[in-house]
């Protein structure tokens, strides 16, 4: 856990709605917010069904890709027994909410990389490194943290979001 966080259970029906609050916050400031995330706990996704496809004749994402690159096919990597079960009911989890669909013929493959999580779950991260290889550089990039450290500092709240399941947001 976090320091100086605490956790509030938002609703306690079928799926608990957790999320942590800075225990350095004044009190009012703490009660307002609190009051927002509870007026507005159905916004939020919590599970995988809570976030709904979208629709491919509306939005597709693609990468650009150097067309001189050849793709890569990552050889299959053996998960220890009881890590390959987790990860087949993760699989499973997101295949029942048509999070996840079988790509026929692909051209780049890529292991998952599964991280232990302390609840006992399996978090799947894929290693795009070879894609990112492939991939031009951005005549845009991102500013330095630091950069983004310091213009927050004259403020008095800051607010955090840890997006359910990363980068499937």
């Amino acid at each position: 856990m976090m320091k100086n966080c605490e956790s509030l259970v938002l609703s306690a029906k079928e799926e608990k709605k957790e999320v942590k609050v800075g225990t350095t916050l004044g009190a009012s400031i703490k009660e307002r917010l609190i009051k927002l995330l509870q007026d507005y706990v159905d916004v939020f996704a919590w599970s995988y069904q809570d976030m709904p496809g979208l629709d491919t004749d509306i939005v597709v994402h693609k990468l650009p890709l150097q067309p001189d690159y050849p793709p890569v096919k990552q050889k299959l990597r053996r998960a220890r027994p009881d890590m390959a079960l987790k990860i087949c009911d993760e699989v499973k989890r997101q295949f029942d909410a048509s999070f996840l669909a079988v790509a026929k013929y692909p051209q780049w493959v890529v292991n998952i990389v599964p991280v232990p999580k302390k609840d006992g779950k399996v978090r799947m991260c894929v290693d795009y490194r070879d894609l990112n290889k492939a991939s031009p550089k951005d005549d845009f990039p991102l500013p330095h943290i630091d950069t983004l450290v310091d213009n927050t500092a004259k403020f008095a709240v800051f607010s955090f979001m840890d997006e359910f399941s990363g980068y499937n947001q």
